[in-house]
């Protein structure tokens, strides 16, 4: 895993800027601390800092191959799982290789089949080959969109790079927020519209998305969407069917070259993953596994079930150690810490994000990084086999709207009156243009069709700002967090699965359960769902409210746009607010902590208001 940038112009010349270039660098260095290289020509750069996983003595980019006249170069962020098969069928039309890294595999698939490469991947990645002679640059993301890639076209000229900040670093973008932008982060945030970068002049290549940049113009593809088709395995056929496309996905994995280890809630996702990893591991001669939980300072004495949260996770995680025989460890986060690391978190997404859901997963991911390069973890089987609650509750279910945000009513009590009046009617419209695509067959049932809607909905928006959080919060400190369930062959089997099916027994992830029913135990098995572990220590809200009040004291653009008694009555009256904010989990106290997000957002990135 790694950082990627690319500058190109023909307006400019882009060697005489190194001090730009070394800067846009700079930013990339968590993500890739290990080593850093550029490619520099008159017109073009190209960008890498490199995490090395895989054939750690090789693999240095960017890579460059010639190949008749014409010479490559790549840059490349991610993992190929199938990289093997992909280097024996180049073998066949004549290619070899010095190296183990899949960086040159991908790079001489590229060089084969051009963009028809994209059909051979399985894995996580966002890469760029420019092509010296012809002078065209070629990007790519990833079909499920694990690695980011961010671009600004302005004026001819094309920058690129796996973060916001290091295209604002080029100097040729500012941090300027336009109305448009306002309304993503108050009313849709931490979602965000997909392709939109907030950031006027900012987009992003969409998951599954490539594109070329030649003579100026460029001219993107859609490679991979969801697509329905007919479901034709029995029950049984579908049970043995999944078991081998989550155990296969979670087996080529584990492939790295350094400590790996896998994160460990006690849930069915994580205890699959680590099941599967232990007995790899055992069987290949590599001893124990290694895994990881969180949880918070006296979180016990302050843990109260609720319809998304009935059970704390400790006792389950106890039964998989003991089940799976693996060394674990707990990592206590302290309330305060929790807090003040909101800023910190900002700062690794670049946006507002999950307020404290992302400041734990970051100081989480700081504490295994200690001993630990590459982790497995078990996010996205929620979005894909109906893990949430919105997929069993039919008044929610066939409702207009996002499930995990029904209602404007909290947004629009901290803003000031009158602000950004159509906010409600620009969520509406992005709901009613991504359910209007959504794939279906004339013989879905009614119940099916709101399926795929639901999974799409949740697949493009819920999963993706999942998939911002893992990778931002765990690559700002360089482990790579590995996602199992995101193998798209799971994806585009779960999409086209009856609902009936998939939630066999009436359960959320039926037929997941049943898949490893009498492989692991039973009450790891039919747990209830539960969400990612948050804290319930009332410190931690009087932390967020003392901040907040700090922040509502100062003058400033974000302050001017905020209704401070509105706030102040969810401080005051936290359990007034009936629905989560966000998804399961936002609730006041995160409230609280997205305005500490969005004050350390303005000021650290010196955001510009333009209406």
């Amino acid at each position: 895993m790694c950082g990627i940038a690319g500058f190109l112009s023909n307006k400019r010349d882009i060697s005489q800027m190194k001090d730009t270039l070394c800067a846009m660098s700079e930013t990339l260095r968590r993500r890739g601390p290990d080593q850093n290289g550029m490619y520099i020509e008159s017109d073009v750069a190209l960008i890498h800092r490199r995490l090395a996983v895989v054939d750690t003595k090789n693999g240095r980019q960017p890579m460059t191959y010639k190949r008749g006249d014409e010479t490559y170069v790549i840059v490349y962020n991610g993992e190929l799982y199938n990289t093997e098969e992909i280097r024996k069928d180049l073998l066949l039309q004549g290619f070899s290789f010095s190296s183990s890294s899949d960086t040159e595999v991908l790079l001489k698939a590229y060089v084969c089949y051009k963009e028809r490469c994209v059909q051979k991947l399985n894995g996580i990645y966002a890469f760029a080959v420019y092509e010296v002679h012809r002078k065209r640059l070629f990007l790519c993301r990833d079909r499920i969109g694990v690695k980011p890639l961010f671009y600004s076209l302005k004026d001819g000229e094309l920058i690129f790079a796996s973060q916001i900040k290091t295209i604002l670093m080029s100097e040729s973008v500012r941090p300027v927020v336009d109305t448009q932008g306002l309304m993503e982060i108050l009313f849709l945030g931490p979602a965000r519209t997909p392709s939109v970068g907030v950031f006027r002049d900012i987009s992003e290549i969409l998951p599954g998305e490539y594109a070329f940049f030649e003579n100026e113009k460029l001219t993107k593809k859609r490679y991979f969407e969801l697509q329905a088709k007919p479901f034709e395995e029995s029950e049984a056929e579908c049970i043995e069917h999944t078991r081998f496309l989550i155990r296969d996905a979670v087996e080529r994995q584990l492939v790295s070259d350094v400590p790996l280890c896998t994160f460990l809630s006690g849930g069915l996702d994580s205890s699959i993953i680590t099941h599967i990893a232990a007995d790899h591991y055992r069987e290949s001669g590599k001893g124990q596994l290694n895994t990881f939980s969180v949880e918070y300072k006296d979180n016990e004495k302050f843990f109260e079930k609720s319809l998304f949260q009935p059970n704390r996770d400790y006792e389950y995680i106890e039964m998989m150690v003991k089940d799976s025989q693996t060394l674990h460890h707990e990592v206590i986060l302290d309330n305060k810490d929790l807090c003040d690391a909101l800023r910190e978190a900002t700062l690794a997404r670049d946006l507002p994000g999950m307020a404290d859901v992302d400041s734990s997963l970051l100081l989480f991911s700081q504490a295994v990084k200690k001993n630990f390069t590459v982790a497995l973890s078990g996010e996205c089987a929620d979005e894909l086999f109906g893990g949430y609650p919105w997929y069993h509750n039919r008044d929610i279910l066939f409702s207009s709207g996002f499930p995990w945000s029904r209602s404007q009513d909290v947004r629009r009590c901290i803003l000031r009156k009158g602000l950004l009046p159509k906010g409600e009617e620009y969520v509406q419209e992005r709901y009613l243009a991504t359910i209007k695509n959504v794939s279906k067959l004339p013989t879905d049932s009614p119940t099916d069709a709101r399926m795929r809607e639901m999974f799409s909905l949740n697949f493009y928006w819920f999963m993706q700002c999942l998939l911002d959080r893992k990778d931002r919060m765990s690559m700002h400190w360089g482990l790579e967090v590995r996602v199992p369930f995101c193998d798209h062959r799971i994806v585009e089997y779960a999409y086209n699965m009856p609902w009936e099916t998939k939630a066999l027994g009436g359960r959320e992830k039926g037929i997941v359960r049943k898949a490893f029913e009498g492989i692991l135990p039973y009450e790891i098995c039919y747990r209830k769902k539960s969400p990612y572990p948050k804290t319930h220590n009332p410190l931690y809200m009087k932390y967020a409210t003392d901040k907040v009040k700090d922040i509502l004291k100062k003058k400033t653009p974000l302050t001017e746009m905020l209704d401070c008694s509105g706030i102040m009555q969810i401080a005051e009256n936290p359990l007034s607010i009936p629905t989560p904010w966000y998804g399961q989990l936002m609730r006041a106290p995160q409230i609280l902590a997205y305005i500490i997000q969005l004050d350390a957002w303005f000021e650290e990135f010196g955001v510009e208001i333009v209406a």
